[in-house]
Parts: C-alpha cells; structure tokens; sequence
C-alpha cells in the first residue's frame, strides 16, 4: 500500500454507504519547535486533516509553524495551558471540521507516523472505544523513569477500575469526539490523559490497545516538558481523588453508544430504579456470589471500623459489585458470627468451648478474646464465605433462568 492509497479525505464511505466522519490527527506542541516539522511531514504521509496546537510555546516554535502546508490547521494559545488544553482545543477544532475521532501524537518525535493506520483500523472495527498506542519497551532504550512511570499508573488504572492497561501513559491514542465533549475534565495539564481513561472506563467506554513502536532520542537531544515536583504532585492528588471515588459504593453514570448519559441517572428519589442500576453492574451469578462470598469472609475478620475500606477496595479491583459485597459484609455484624469466631478459636487454643460469659473472660480477658476472634475468623470465615457465597449463587442463576424463560414467552 502507498502513501497515496493510505491518505485520507474528509469524508469515507461505511459499509451500509453513508458518510461517515474522517479522522482528524492532533499534534500538541510545546517547545518542540526542533521537531514539529518533521514530525507533521510524517503525520501528513497518512491524513489530510491534522490539527497542531501551539501551547503558548516560547522557543521559536511560531516561526516553524509559518512553515507548515497551508492545509495543516494551527491554533495559537497565548500561554502555556496544559497538554490536555491543547487536546480539546484540537477537538473542538475536530469537531468544526466534521470529523467524528482525534488521533493524538506528541511533537517530541518519539512515535512513528507510519502507524496512524493501525489506529484508523482500530477505529474502524471498534469506533466506540479509546484505542491507546501500548509501547514496546523491549525494542528500544527507555529510560528508568518511563519505565517506572508506566509501571506505577497502570497500577493506579487496576485499583481504580479494576481493569488492566499495558500503557496508560502513552500520548499516541485515538478518541472519539463524543467521550471527549461528554465529561467537564478537572485536569488540563500532564495528568488529563490518566483521567480520561479513569473515567471513560468508569462510564462503561471499552479503552482497546495497539502495540506501537516507540523512539527515544538521546538524553541532550529529548526535551521534555513533565516537571518532577508539579506533575507528580499532580498526579498524586489525581489519584488520590479517583482512588477514593472509586471505592464509593455509588455506581458512576454510563454513556450510551452517542456518549450520552443515561436518560434515567441514579437518583436517591428513586431508590427502587436506582437499586436495579446498581444491580447491572454484575449480571454473571459467579460474580455475584464471589461479591457476597468476598464481603462475607472480610466481615467476619476483626478488623474494627476496616472492614469496609478493606472491601470496597478489593471490589474495585476486580470490579466486583460494590453494595452486594457491603451488604454481606453486614451478616458479621455482631454478636453472633464474632461469637462463633471466638469459639472456634477457643477451642482452637484450649480444646475445648468457652462457657463462661463473665467480666472476667470479656473484660479483663478482652484481648485473648480478640486474639481467638481472628484465629476462629480465619476457620470460620471462608467456611461462611463459601456456604453463603453458593447459596448465592444458585439463587441468582435460577433468577436468571426464570427471567430469560419469561423473555422468551
């Protein structure tokens, strides 16, 4: 295939023969005015519609611009706002030029041009997802701190989402206008392409990935713009913010296949359609009853005031259902399943049954009791988990059945 056969026009045909939106790419600049020219003579090899935006660059990135085919769309922002600014500004430009997606790639040139059409054929077999360019690490030097860097946020995507990401840093990623004009983004600088994915991936958006080369110039010839303290303080707060939100056992409100909220949100006015959303979180009977097998051997361990953080963030991580895991959890609440911990570690430790119930064996012996509470937990707990968590189980798989049945009548 040749450069001719591979650019693009305003508009394609889809298979059903409707016009369809082309796909506009999006170079943020800053200071990276020894690159840009080069970096759009590649980008140009595969579209006709990019879209550079200047972020209020102080090098001589203006004149660099002036040199650019008079096609190459340039939006100036008068100081420097933040990598995320510069993408929306480029979006909305998108958006003005009637195309439907961005592809974004940094000006630094450490991505390859020549992979633009991987990302149009990601878009093409799934137009609704984010697709993000994964760098291989193994075919090329990479610095420790990137290496780190990418390590350290893809742990931070799994607590948030319960998802795994080879590369939730990467710059070269691909977008559909409708995600990006659906949410008011806190973040504007480094940190906004972490929280996009956070909260797409919370908003029911499928975040697809494409292996991508990746170049890194040597060290006095990269410039990079990610200040140490800032950026990572930045990052910190982030997500330190979504880590939170997403261990509240509140569902986050999902986009329709337009990137449109729900025509009926979760609302404490209705709690009954309210419960049913929270509910379509976790349809299979295995996950349901893994959620009440999980929240029932949590709350049987003596964790005092804990428990709930405990639960809450390991549901986040496995994307289990959050308020079905609570709620079983709150089947230990004493007296009795801690009573029967207790005596399962008494017999335990001594041999035989705790019978005496005095000031003496709960007060003045507090802490043996608390010792043999977790002893007995560690018995007790898993046994309750599974007996529970099946009984659960079997009940929500003949729900499912009867109304699957009743659908088709």
């Amino acid at each position: 295939m040749n450069d001719s056969q591979l650019k693009k026009n305003t508009y394609h045909l889809s298979e059903e023969g409707a016009e369809t939106p082309q796909i506009a790419v999006v170079i943020p600049l800053y200071n990276h005015a020894a690159t840009l020219v080069k970096v759009v003579a590649d980008v140009q090899r595969f579209s006709d519609l990019i879209i550079v935006v200047d972020d209020g660059s102080t090098d001589h990135a203006v004149q660099e611009c002036e040199k650019l085919d008079q096609s190459i769309h340039i939006i100036h922002h008068p100081r420097n706002l933040g990598k995320g600014a510069a993408i929306l500004s480029g979006a909305k430009k998108a958006r003005e030029l009637k195309a439907g997606h961005i592809i974004t790639i940094d000006a630094d040139g450490q991505h390859y041009g020549e992979e633009i059409p991987e990302f149009f054929a990601a878009i093409s077999k799934d137009p609704e997802a984010i697709t993000v360019g994964c760098r291989k690490f193994d075919e090329t030097y990479v610095p420790s701190s990137s290496r780190f860097g990418r390590s350290f946020s893809n742990f931070w995507f799994r607590v948030q989402t319960g998802r795994k990401i080879g590369d939730s840093q990467s710059g070269f990623r691909a977008y559909p206008l409708s995600v990006l004009e659906a949410f008011k983004w806190r973040e504007k600088r480094y940190a906004f392409e972490n929280e996009i994915l956070v909260r797409a991936s919370w908003s029911g958006i499928r975040v697809q990935e494409i292996d991508i080369r990746v170049h890194y110039p040597a060290r006095h010839e990269h410039v990079s713009h990610f200040h140490r303290l800032w950026d990572n303080l930045r990052l910190s707060f982030l997500n330190t913010r979504l880590t939170i939100r997403s261990m509240l056992p509140w569902p986050h409100n999902q986009l329709d296949a337009k990137g449109l909220p729900p025509t009926e949100p979760v609302s404490i006015f209705h709690p009954l359609r309210s419960l049913r959303l929270l509910l379509k979180e976790n349809t299979s009977p295995k996950r349901l009853a893994v959620a009440v097998a999980l929240g029932v051997f949590v709350g049987a361990l003596p964790l005092l005031g804990l428990r709930a953080m405990i639960i809450l963030m390991i549901t986040g991580y496995f994307r289990l259902n959050k308020v079905v895991a609570l709620a079983a959890g709150n089947i230990c609440t004493p007296p009795f399943v801690p009573a029967l911990c207790i005596e399962a570690g008494y017999f335990m430790r001594h041999g035989t049954f705790l019978t005496e119930l005095s000031l003496k064996t709960l007060g003045y012996q507090a802490l043996e009791r608390f010792w043999e509470w977790g002893l007995g937990s560690l018995l007790v707990g898993p046994a309750l988990a599974l007996a529970i968590g099946l009984i659960t189980y079997f009940i929500a798989l003949k729900l499912k059945d009867t109304k699957e049945n009743n659908r088709d009548r």
